[in-house]
Formats: structure tokens, C-alpha cells, sequence
């Protein structure tokens, strides 16, 4: 500070910072969300400036049996009362809880037109909480607070443009159905169910096939008896022979016994 500044200012870098108030004692309380609105909670009934109307009152209380010098509890005991609150089950009483830990603090305060002053400097520092009288109320606040904040708003908005047009689908818009209707596959021709014929009776049918004309594919054979594969293929295995190569290479002939079979009757 300059030697001329003896009235409580002081020169800083962005103005002049008032300090007549430096010395004042103050409290620095940390107070939930609800008690710092019910604080500024205005008078309906009150036409007084409101500055100086009374939002809360401290109690203190002092136990003269027990000494200060016991580390564990304190013979002083704060507690506040408000004077309103802004929820029916809002507590109205609550603990203060004194810190033994200070870190030295001032108060500052800017004015509306820009004056910097010193308000005080911290002498105690509190921590708020329920008063134990209180805490069934305190419970039904969390509660209706937890509630509220689950509960999703929903609102109806009317719409002007009624004719639809908003509603169409613009270029490169994705429609979703729903869902899909899947095709069915075709079934192929060797997964269509057939009814297998007697063994006896297939055979004769075989004979006279072979008789018409002497190699058959396997496919062509499916084709003219509609019997199953894995059947006609057994029946084959005791019946015909398969060619590998020649001009009839992938083709089924009758065995050369039952050739001279087929042919006996014939002659």
C-alpha cells in the first residue's frame, strides 16, 4: 500500500480496491442447492426493503460440562433455522458443522458499476447438513427430487401443415418397412420328396427302361421313374455297371448277366 492511501484504499493495476472492511469477521458456509434458494426466496407480505429482512436465524448452543480441550467433539454446537423454504418437506432446521482446518481467505465484492472492495476475511468455515429432527422430511425430498427427475416431460404439438407434405420422403432418405418379407427358395429337384416304389416292382421298370434303350444317366433315370436318388443309386449298384470313359463315359448300362437276361425272353 502507498503511504498516501491511509483512508483504506488501494491502488491496483484495473482501479482503486476498497479495504476499510478488511478486518471484519466473516463466515464462509457451504449449504445445499435448497438452502441457498430458500435465502433468496423474496417476501410476498412484506413491502420493507429486502435487504434487511431476516431469511435465517443461528443458534448457538454451548455445553458447559464438556471442555474444549477434547479432540473428539466441540462444546459448541451450531444450528440454523430458516425462516421459509421453497418445498413443503424442505427442512427447515439443519447442523452446522465447524471446520478445524482453515486456510486463510478474504471476501471480495464487485459492485454493479465496477468497485472493487475487501468485505472481511474468513473466521470460520461451515459444512451443512440435515438436522437429525428432520431427516424423515429430508428423505421425502429426495425422493419426490429423484421422482421428477425420472419422470420424462411428453408434450403435443399440433401441426400446422396438415396437407402431408412435411411427411414425404426427400431424395436419399432411407424408408424402413418394418420388416422383410424373405423369398422362400425354390426347392431343387433333388430335395423334392418322392415316394419310393417296391424293389421289385422298380426293377421290372428298370429292365424295360434299359430294354428301350441301353445307357442311362443317373439324371435322366430320376426323371423317368420319379423315385429317390440314394435309391435309384442302390438299385444301380446291383443292376448296372457305371462307364468312366468311352463314348457312354457318365452313363449306367445293364450288367452283361442281366443283359443275357433281358435278351433270353426276347428270343
Amino acid at each position: 500500500m502507498d503511504e498516501g492511501n491511509n483512508s483504506g484504499k488501494s491502488n491496483t493495476i484495473g482501479g482503486i480496491v476498497d479495504t476499510s472492511k478488511w478486518d471484519r469477521s466473516m463466515w464462509l458456509m457451504k449449504c445445499p442447492a435448497l438452502v441457498s434458494r430458500s435465502l433468496k426466496i423474496p417476501s410476498s407480505d412484506n413491502d420493507d426493503d429486502d435487504s434487511t429482512r431476516p431469511v435465517a436465524k443461528v443458534i448457538l448452543s454451548i455445553d458447559p460440562l464438556q471442555s474444549n480441550e477434547d479432540s473428539s467433539s466441540s462444546s459448541t454446537r451450531f444450528t440454523m433455522e430458516l425462516i421459509s423454504t421453497e418445498s413443503g418437506n424442505a427442512p427447515k432446521r439443519y447442523s452446522m458443522d465447524m471446520s478445524k482446518d482453515l486456510i486463510p481467505m478474504s471476501v471480495f465484492a464487485e459492485s454493479s458499476n465496477g468497485k472493487i472492495s475487501v468485505e472481511g476475511k474468513i473466521k470460520n468455515k461451515f459444512d451443512m447438513r440435515p438436522h437429525h429432527e428432520n431427516m424423515e422430511n429430508y428423505g421425502k425430498l429426495c425422493r419426490e427430487r429423484t421422482n421428477k427427475y425420472m419422470t420424462k416431460s411428453r408434450q403435443i404439438q399440433v401441426i400446422d401443415n396438415d396437407n402431408g407434405s412435411h411427411m414425404r420422403p426427400m431424395p436419399g432418405m432411407m424408408i424402413s418397412t418394418g420388416f422383410t418379407e424373405k423369398k422362400k427358395p425354390q426347392p431343387k429337384g433333388s430335395e423334392v420328396k418322392r415316394t419310393r416304389r417296391d424293389r421289385g416292382e422298380m426293377e421290372d421298370i428298370m429292365f424295360k427302361l434299359f430294354e428301350r434303350q441301353s445307357n442311362w444317366t443317373l439324371r435322366q433315370l430320376i426323371q423317368e421313374t420319379d423315385q429317390p436318388e440314394q435309391f435309384l443309386k442302390d438299385m444301380l449298384k446291383d443292376l448296372c455297371v457305371y462307364n468312366n470313359k468311352g463314348s457312354n463315359q457318365g452313363s449306367y448300362e445293364l450288367k452283361p448277366e442281366y443283359k443275357k437276361a433281358a435278351d433270353g425272353p426276347a428270343s
